[in-house]
């Protein structure tokens, strides 16, 4: 069987996977066989914190939300059972942005919250 050179496909496969490796650190965007590994670990990562981000966020609100409640004399469980029952539906990400941004409105709701229980 004649000899087939790896030519444009290969150094064009190679190119890609450089391209992508461009910024890390040492070998690992200079050769190729250590750039693939990385950039193939770089991508699980990828996928993986995709959905952790979405975990955090909502810890983060859950957070910003109980230091809020605690400043109206609630705790975060107290203050979304008395949301529920007043029949108020705001969700997290919106109840810390008042949190941060707005004490009054966020008082307002605690205070309905805590008529409710």
């Amino acid at each position: 069987m004649p000899r087939v050179k790896g030519g444009t496909v290969t150094r064009r496969r190679r190119k890609r996977v450089l391209k992508l490796a461009k910024g890390y650190y040492g070998s690992k965007h200079r050769l190729f066989k250590v750039a693939k590994q990385q950039v193939m670990k770089s991508h699980n990562y990828a996928y993986r914190d995709r959905r952790n981000k979405k975990r955090d966020f909502r810890k983060l609100w859950i957070t910003r939300i109980n230091a809020a409640a605690r400043m109206n004399g609630l705790s975060y469980s107290r203050l979304m059972h008395g949301l529920k029952e007043a029949g108020i539906e705001v969700n997290r990400k919106m109840l810390a942005e008042l949190a941060v941004s707005d004490e009054k409105a966020f008082a307002e709701l605690a205070n309905k919250a805590k008529a409710a229980l």
